[in-house]
């Protein structure tokens, strides 16, 4: 039995939707706001959600935000609900990733029919892969198939780039998609000054380099090897292919690739708004989640790359670590840096 997640505010819309669908034979989660919602498919992933927009607490955009970023749920079908019929609306829900959209007031046909589509639709491909194991070839070999492709990345050969090396530079044309097998690369911006700004850094399991090919433009930053590392690299071609051939595949695959964006835009506003004991504080604890899960995870990353990474001088990120290590907050060694504190980071308000 498939298992949807109907978030709406409004009670009567809820419990009359919810009741639809219980009797059209789908076990049916329900919640009154977003951040209810988003709790309830922690605890359970659903095989489907339906979300209104409007909503208080958290909206439909928030939701689906969160969806997108967090790996346990990114991939599950989205269909909003809205009584809103203005393009903007529409083209911003579609942007994030939404499946499918339906118009309040929808009648029982719509919305069973538009659910029918969606389940149908993503039943092929996995919701997630395991992509820093053997992810990336079930990935592509489940994508050929469900978009009958005769031939996509037949040969993916491992690349081997050594530390600071050039992968690509501004203004190259964009001839394939990259897949990081092991190690790190980070993406600069370089400014008129001369000031490098990094605005990611992807370790094995992710991609990069793919907003240039969907753009269609150039490359707007460099892509260099922060250490030894093993790429796999997918030929625009094929790429190309696997997005334009089948719907279904390149709404997953978009999603999937597409997780840093709204990141992205994060870090830029808290550049612009927020301090650098703030930023620094934000930068290390995004980069102790990525280093795992284990309390002793190292963060490790030259103070360069770091400062770089915040958008700020070398000599104002050194003297902000040694406050927050004064502050028991970090302990730094030669192999790198652990976060002590990382509740009391993150609460704290600089």
């Amino acid at each position: 039995m498939k298992t949807i997640l109907l978030i709406e505010d409004n009670d009567f819309i809820r419990e009359n939707t919810a009741e639809i669908l219980e009797l059209a034979g789908y076990a049916v989660h329900t919640a009154e706001n977003g951040k209810i919602g988003v709790e309830q498919a922690l605890a359970t992933k659903p095989d489907l959600v339906i979300c209104d927009i409007m909503m208080p607490v958290l909206d439909g955009y928030g939701v689906l935000h969160i969806f997108n970023q967090n790996p346990q749920l990114a991939g599950v079908p989205f269909i909003f609900l809205t009584a809103k019929t203005e393009r903007t609306d529409l083209r911003r829900g579609m942007e994030l990733g939404a499946d499918d959209y339906l118009t309040k007031p929808f009648d029982e046909t719509e919305l069973l029919s538009a659910i029918t589509g969606r389940l149908n639709r993503f039943q092929h491909l996995k919701p997630d892969y395991d992509l820093q194991g053997e992810g990336l070839n079930e990935f592509l070999d489940d994508a050929r198939s469900v978009g009958n492709l005769e031939s996509l990345s037949a040969d993916r050969k491992v690349q081997t780039v050594r530390k600071k090396q050039e992968i690509y530079a501004e203004d190259d044309e964009p001839t394939r998609l990259y897949f990081v097998k092991s190690g790190r690369v980070k993406t600069i911006k370089t400014t008129s000054a001369g000031k490098e700004l990094i605005t990611g850094i992807y370790q094995a399991g992710e991609f990069f380099g793919y907003l240039p090919l969907l753009e269609h433009t150039k490359y707007t930053d460099s892509a260099v090897a922060v250490d030894d590392s093993a790429l796999v690299y997918i030929p625009k071609a094929d790429f190309m292919q696997l997005v334009l051939r089948n719907p279904d595949v390149s709404q997953h695959f978009i999603r999937l690739l597409a997780g840093h964006v709204a990141e992205r835009e994060q870090l830029l506003l808290g550049m612009a708004y927020n301090s650098i004991r703030r930023r620094v504080a934000d930068t290390l604890l995004r980069m102790q989640e990525q280093a795992g899960p284990e309390p002793d995870a190292l963060i490790q990353l030259s103070r360069d790359d770091m400062a770089a990474v915040v958008g700020t001088a070398p000599e104002s990120l050194i003297r902000t670590l040694s406050e927050f290590k004064q502050s028991g907050l970090i302990e730094m060694s030669t192999k790198g840096i652990r976060v002590l504190q990382p509740e009391k980071l993150r609460r704290s308000n600089w």
